[in-house]
């Protein structure tokens, strides 16, 4: 790993803001060698081989060749707090490193700063840009999920969402759990049509893990308008995938449940009146 160079010495009264931007530790600089090494220095080889297993890295695997050094979310979510004033120029940095905690921290620390109310426009933008630019560095349901649970969907609340519908239609299977994730915002705000549209789009989707996301997603806009919810199960349930259907109707009652799930032998339609 490369060293960064000390910087010249300065005083008080000249110090640039740029070159005087600490942590809220106020020990370390907001670069990403900064961030690296803080979470080296609480690495677990023991953690890192139980991550591994539940990230599923293994050959064959979704997450297949991934690297972990044994940070737990809990630890770098905490140490994410104290660079959310990072230069996006040193995010990406951290989004291009092989280790996976690396990457999360990017993540995290731009998911923690879109959440405040106080960060501006042209920041928030900046960490939507760099997300999809780099959605390549994206490659488990974790990054997924962290990113777009808030920052992606509420950055694009108030925007032309065509780029969901784009990801939607890709090939990568976590472009496509993005494009039904970011809509988890939306569904907040009472803003439910994309959710029901990319739904539509993913209803025959081959991964399981879009599957589950879609699913997900389906329940959290029923808990809003399930009159809408039913109409799609109606619509699609017997053909959709188990697992989306499963996770679809997961807070509806025994008799609901059932009825969806036995459409999948054509049980004659129900009556929701």
């Amino acid at each position: 790993m490369s060293k960064t160079k000390p910087s010249p010495a300065v005083t008080k009264k000249n110090k640039p803001v740029a070159d005087i931007k600490k942590t809220a530790a106020g020990s370390s600089p907001l670069t990403a060698a900064a961030f690296t090494k803080r979470l080296y220095a609480i690495a677990s080889a023991k953690e890192a081989v139980s991550t591994q297993r539940y990230f599923k890295s293994g050959e064959g695997q979704y997450g297949e060749g991934d690297i972990f050094i044994g940070v737990r979310m809990g630890q770098l979510f905490a140490i994410a707090k104290d660079f959310a004033a990072m230069p996006v120029a040193e995010l990406e940095k951290l989004m291009e490193s092989p280790v996976h905690e690396m990457r999360a921290g990017a993540v995290s620390i731009m998911d923690k700063a879109a959440r405040n109310k106080k960060t501006p426009e042209h920041r928030r933008k900046e960490f939507f840009d760099l997300y999809m630019r780099r959605h390549d560095r994206i490659n488990n349901w974790d990054l997924v999920d962290l990113g777009c649970l808030h920052m992606t969907g509420s950055y694009l609340y108030n925007k032309p969402r065509k780029i969901l519908y784009k990801l939607a239609r890709s090939k990568n299977m976590w472009e496509r759990r993005t494009a039904i994730v970011s809509t988890c915002y939306f569904i907040r705000q009472g803003d439910l049509a994309d959710t029901f549209a990319i739904a539509e789009l993913l209803i025959n989707d081959t991964e399981d893990l879009v599957h589950k996301a879609t699913g997900w997603m389906l329940r959290f806009a029923g808990d809003k308008d399930q009159k809408k919810l039913l109409e799609l199960l109606d619509k699609y349930a017997a053909t959709m995938p188990r697992t989306l259907l499963r996770y679809s109707i997961e807070k509806f009652d025994k008799k609901k449940k059932a009825y969806y799930m036995g459409l999948k032998k054509q049980t004659p339609p129900l009556s929701h009146k």
